[in-house]
This record gives structure tokens, sequence and C-alpha cells, in this order.
């Protein structure tokens, strides 16, 4: 038996908007005060993750936000001719201010104004929940750039990214502005069924985990939502019964090998990149997905 349209149109709808809003205007007006160490210099705060792309559900709570230093940034020069990275590198030198001291300067100032609800983990800031603020991650991350062309800085282009350190070195980098712009594209196409649907798939995912189908953490938001970007246009629509039926048959049989992640600057699934989905992780959501669909 499918699961009923009733159900599925219940898990359609939108998380918390309103405490949402409330807690990032909050931290965001800590992060920008003038009196931070980092205020004279050129830094954006913004959204990502599923309150900032409009697919959060009510069982996400966190609101993720991202502070991102444009005074310098890491870059990855593999595409470019050797001639071009030459150029590249004599015409930059190294920053002074590096993401070492803007980190430490961002859990500073979030620190002294929230205290013990602050805690530095692998990859972001956590502050908890208190009263009505919902519990937030910060992420201070620097510019990243993916070259294409560099034959002066007057003359080059790149993909623009963000790029911060795990609390063990690792270099995360990642394009929540391509992610955010796509999927926004991808509802409009799809007559505004994507975001719907994406919310509808992390409200089945929490629903295998609480029937002990899948652990937590095999199906984390962001793949969701790259995993249904991948579907083509035409099988989203007329019901929520017949895009589920439609998205989740088109995975199974489709070549996920070729799969792209939402921000179309990785592969969704991925062995050895700290930023892809397992392929066993993949399967055992479709599969825990679909024995859910036939067993209701």
């Amino acid at each position: 038996m499918p699961i009923p349209e009733s159900q599925l149109d219940t898990w359609s709808h939108q998380g918390s908007i309103i405490q949402s809003s409330n807690t990032y205007n909050s931290i965001k007006n800590v992060l920008e005060d003038k009196d931070t160490p980092y205020s004279a210099k050129n830094y954006k705060v913004f959204l990502q993750g599923s309150y900032g792309n409009d697919t959060n559900i009510y069982s996400e709570s966190d609101v993720d936000i991202v502070i991102k230093l444009d005074d310098c940034f890491q870059h990855d020069l593999s595409p470019l001719p050797t001639e071009q990275q030459e150029a590249f590198k004599k015409a930059h030198s190294d920053a002074t201010y590096t993401h070492t001291n803007f980190s430490a300067d961002v859990l500073s100032v979030l620190s002294g104004k929230y205290g013990s609800d602050v805690e530095k983990g692998e990859k972001a800031i956590a502050i908890a929940a208190y009263g009505n603020r919902r519990k937030a991650d910060v992420i201070a991350a620097i510019q990243f750039r993916r070259y294409h062309k560099f034959l002066s800085t007057s003359n080059q282009s790149y993909d623009e990214g963000i790029c911060f350190y795990t609390s063990s070195g690792a270099q995360i980098v990642n394009y929540p502005k391509q992610h955010s712009d796509n999927v926004t594209t991808k509802h409009q196409s799809t007559y505004m069924w994507f975001k719907p649907m994406a919310r509808i798939l992390k409200n089945l995912r929490s629903k295998l985990i609480a029937e002990e189908m899948i652990e937590s953490g095999v199906a984390p938001s962001y793949y969701l939502e790259g995993l249904l970007y991948n579907v083509p246009n035409d099988k989203f629509g007329k019901s929520y019964q017949d895009t589920f039926s439609n998205v989740i048959n088109w995975i199974h049989q489709a070549d996920r090998s070729k799969f792209v992640c939402a921000n179309k600057q990785y592969y969704l699934l991925h062995e050895d990149s700290p930023v892809t989905w397992r392929k066993e992780k993949c399967e055992a959501f479709l599969t825990a997905a679909i024995d859910l669909w036939n067993q209701w």
C-alpha cells in the first residue's frame, strides 16, 4: 500500500520560519557588531542549509550560518596551464590575517556574547538553543576560488566557494551559493514541486530512523537535496504520490555514479571527498524508502 497523499502533504510543509529567522538575525547582529576584531575586514554573513534554502522541516531545528572573510582566499590552480599558474603566483602574496586568525576571532565574539552556550566543534561553532533561540551552527570560512583562467587580476575567471578547516586540520571546500541558486532554479523549473518534495524526503528519512530502518546519519539533508536535484523535471507533478513514485523509481533505476551535487561542483557519490555521499548509504536510504512505501 502506498504512503497516503494526506501523509505526504503533511510531510511537504515547511518547518519553523519565524523562530529560525529571529535566531539568525540575532546571531547575525552579534557577528556584525562594529566592535568585533574583524570589523574593518571585508566579510559577509549568510544562511546556508535547509532553512536558507526553504527546505527545512519541523524536526530540523538547527540554523546554519556562514561568516565568510573575503580579504584572503584559498585556491585550486590545477585546471590552469603552467604559465597561468606562474602568473597567478607572481600576482599574489600570502595573507597576514588568515583563516586561523579569523576563526579564533569569531569564536571569541560568540563566546563573549553567549558564554557557555558556545562550543567549538569539529567543523562549526555550535550555539545551544535557549528560550526562543534555536540551536545554531556558525562556520567561520574564507573565500575559495577554483580557477578556470588567470592571465592577470583583471583577466581571470573562477568558481567562488567557501573554505574552512576542521579542528583536525582537514580542508573543507563547498559552494553554498551555487547550491542555493540551483535548487531555486530547479524548484521553478518543476512548477514549485522540488522544495516540497525535498521536505517529504527529509521527513521520510526521519520516519525511517524512528522505525529503525536506517541509522541516524545515513541520509543527511544536503545529500537528499542533491539526490532529488538529479531527477528530470518531468517526473514532478500531478500529486505527491505520483511524484514520489516517479522520483524514487527513476533514481532507483538510474546510473547514480553520474549524479552531481546540487552545487554542480562535485559528483554526489564519491568515496574520498569529505563533502560527498557514500554509495552504500545512498543505497540503504533508497532500499528503506521503497520498503516503507510498500509496507505502509
